[in-house]
């Protein structure tokens, strides 16, 4: 299912351009836009679901599909060794700006705590 409004929609639909980092069945991984360490990936699931805390056990596939494509990419991008951090932004105060779930990747370099 997706959602026409939806910019994550309509960049999986090829309908708006991105810079694709990955693929596989059931997601698509994107380069971010305003990245916050040099590697800064969105693991996005195709199917249109708002937030991590819209899923249903029904998900359970497609949540070892975006994991997958994380450890993946991170290992691709050479990640694996030092670390990284997974991200998911929920709702207005957790500061998710797209209302489709996204799973950030970063890393390339140390990484601050608390986040923000």
């Amino acid at each position: 299912m997706t959602n026409i409004s939806c910019i994550f929609c309509s960049i999986i639909a090829h309908n708006l351009p991105a810079r694709f980092a990955g693929e596989n069945e059931e997601c698509v991984a994107i380069w971010d836009l305003n990245p916050q360490a040099p590697i800064h990936i969105l693991v996005i699931p195709k199917e249109h679901i708002r937030s991590l805390h819209e899923v249903e056990s029904s998900h359970a596939g497609l949540l070892q599909s975006l994991i997958s494509l994380i450890q993946k990419l991170a290992t691709e991008h050479h990640l694996d060794g030092d670390g990284y951090r997974i991200v998911s932004n929920i709702g207005k105060h957790g500061g998710q700006t797209v209302d489709h779930l996204h799973i950030h990747l970063l890393g390339g370099r140390q990484l601050n705590w608390p986040p923000g």
